[in-house]
């Protein structure tokens, strides 16, 4: 049985995205702005926020500092987006602050959509557990996101893509800005501190061109703020496979030395990366590894063009000459024409599916999209258990020893986290999480 929490929640779904703070605003001083209690640093970007945040929470946790973490989506539970020291929110908590929130928001007459109510959970949240810093990813944008009212004094810009144009803006130029205006919401409430001294904000780039980059120094120098662009490092080992994670991880180590001596912490790079080495994102480039020690399944949950690249890049450096047989499945808004023809030199054997999730692309479409470029599907067939192992049979058949890999949609990478998590030890921290509804907003 559904809780009643839950049940508001989901009443939310009807509302879909609504960009602005004017409701965050005033829930947050219904409830008596408890994302002041707590100091955050902000990600930004299209691609890889997810990732940076992740390492980030692990290594200032590693520091001893009591660490939020938010993301968006979940693989497989809401429990998953709203950390503390790696500890996913209790079911219980999960409840309780959901109608709390339901509370204000019919005091003070505001509808707040699926996002805004889970952002405003996870400020309760913090502020309760008493935590010291949040690695808060950004839904989507930045100047008109939810999460920017908590905006602290470090922003980590990841990278810039097209996305979401309708809101964001039509060219990279405009969509930049308006992830970096993130910091005019911590502008408008605490520029100026206690002491009455400016307080020195500061952005960490990376994954731009040197045009953006131009442009991104620019923007921080009109808001009087730091702008840089750490080298990309060489000495980080991570579990994730691929530059664009070394390239998310050297921005979680820029800025957590930033963060952690500026609050007067002994900074200890060695802490640091011993601590990445074992910090696995799970469902990016993630290898899954059977008992015998054989990579069965990699697993990335790249969904748009600019992501596939980055995939596509990793298996030619790590498995060269290699093709794979690919589960493979999208959301209906999503340029699958273009996902395919990226990774089609890649792929022996394209196996499409789907979850129940309502904005899958149906596997006629897909059948479609593979038919125009001229490729064949092996097989078809709804997402499941069953159904990966007949794949993994089918490549395992041949004497390859190649890993199936599984793409194409966050959403379905999360099914197939919630299938195969009892035989992997890899996806041991889904093992006591009951799926949920998993939308971004």
């Amino acid at each position: 049985m559904q809780s009643l929490g839950m049940d508001y929640l989901n009443s939310r779904l009807m509302f879909g995205m609504v960009p602005g703070l004017e409701s965050t605003k005033k829930l947050c001083d219904a409830l008596g702005n408890p994302q002041r209690k707590f100091k955050t640093i902000h990600i930004v970007g299209t691609n890889g926020k997810g990732s940076t945040s992740y390492y980030l929470a692990g290594i200032l946790q590693a520091h001893g500092l009591k660490t939020g973490l938010f993301t968006s989506p979940h693989l497989v539970s809401l429990r998953e987006r709203i950390r503390v020291n790696d500890m996913p929110i209790g079911d219980d908590d999960l409840d309780r602050l959901l109608l709390q929130v339901k509370v204000a928001a019919e005091r003070v007459q505001v509808e707040p959509t699926f996002f805004e109510v889970l952002t405003l959970v996870s400020f309760l949240y913090y502020a309760e557990q008493g935590v010291d810093v949040v690695s808060m990813e950004a839904g989507m944008g930045g100047r008109l996101d939810s999460t920017a009212v908590a905006c602290g004094d470090y922003v980590v810009l990841t990278s810039i893509g097209l996305e979401h144009t309708e809101v964001l803006g039509p060219t990279e130029s405009a969509i930049l800005k308006e992830k970096m205006a993130v910091i005019e919401a911590s502008e408008q409430n605490d520029f100026v501190s206690t002491k009455g001294k400016p307080i020195q904000k500061t952005f960490i780039v990376g994954g731009l061109s040197e045009t953006l980059l131009a442009e991104a120094r620019d923007y921080a120098a009109e808001h009087h703020a730091d702008c840089i662009a750490p080298t990309i490092r060489n000495d980080i080992k991570l579990p994730n496979l691929g530059r664009h994670y070394i390239e998310n991880a050297s921005l979680s180590l820029a800025v957590a030395e930033k963060f952690i001596q500026s609050n007067k912490i002994a900074y200890d790079e060695s802490l640091a990366l011993k601590t990445l080495e074992k910090r696995s994102w799970a469902g990016r480039m993630q290898q899954l590894t059977d008992k015998d020690g054989r990579v069965r399944y990699i697993l990335d949950g790249a969904h748009n063009s600019h992501a596939v690249r980055r995939l596509v890049e990793t298996l030619r450096k790590y498995y060269p000459g290699v093709k794979f047989h690919c589960v493979f499945g999208a959301l209906k808004d999503k340029d699958v024409g273009e996902m395919l023809k990226l990774m089609a030199p890649f792929v022996s054997h394209w196996h499409i599916t789907k979850t129940p999730y309502p904005r899958f692309r149906e596997l006629d479409d897909l059948r479609a999209e593979l038919a125009n470029l001229g490729l064949n599907v092996a097989s078809e067939g709804e997402l499941s258990h069953d159904y990966l192992d007949m794949v993994s049979a089918e490549a395992l058949s041949n004497n390859e020893k190649i890993p199936v890999l599984v793409t194409g949609s966050l959403y379905m990478i999360g099914e197939t986290v919630q299938a195969l998590k009892m035989d992997y030890d890899g996806l041991a921290f889904f093992r006591g999480l009951t799926p949920s509804t998993n939308e971004h907003r």
